[in-house]
């Protein structure tokens, strides 16, 4: 059985997907990026880009029944790898002493022209 998460306290999903879903007693999250709840998209610095993200993230882990300690495995998406310090540094704070497995990766355009997408893979409850 699998459950769908939709949450308003993180953006709609912009084409045919979900937020999450959870199955096995997993989350898996669709990747997010810098739009608020409401939508709109943030034209700021990476840094900016990546404290939304993390925030929509937490925001749909929530929603799941799950939270950033219990995320096993994240996918970092950056358009300029130049970033990779910057994002390294909002990501260790959002995550705290919790180390999940990670893979960081350079691509040559995200949704919206945004500059880093995160998705992640959590247990849940």
């Amino acid at each position: 059985m699998m459950t769908i998460v939709q949450t308003p306290d993180a953006p709609a999903a912009i084409g045919p997907y979900s937020q999450a879903m959870i199955a096995n007693g997993m989350v898996f999250t669709s990747g997010q990026i810098a739009l608020t709840p409401e939508g709109v998209m943030l034209a700021g610095d990476v840094k900016e880009q990546c404290a939304q993200v993390l925030s929509n993230l937490k925001a749909v882990l929530e929603a799941a029944g799950s939270s950033m300690s219990q995320v096993v495995k994240t996918t970092i998406f950056l358009d300029n790898m130049d970033d990779f310090v910057a994002v390294n540094e909002l990501y260790a704070a959002a995550f705290g002493d919790h180390k999940p497995a990670r893979s960081t990766v350079a691509v040559k355009t995200l949704p919206k022209n945004a500059l880093v997408e995160i998705d992640a893979i959590a247990l849940v409850g």
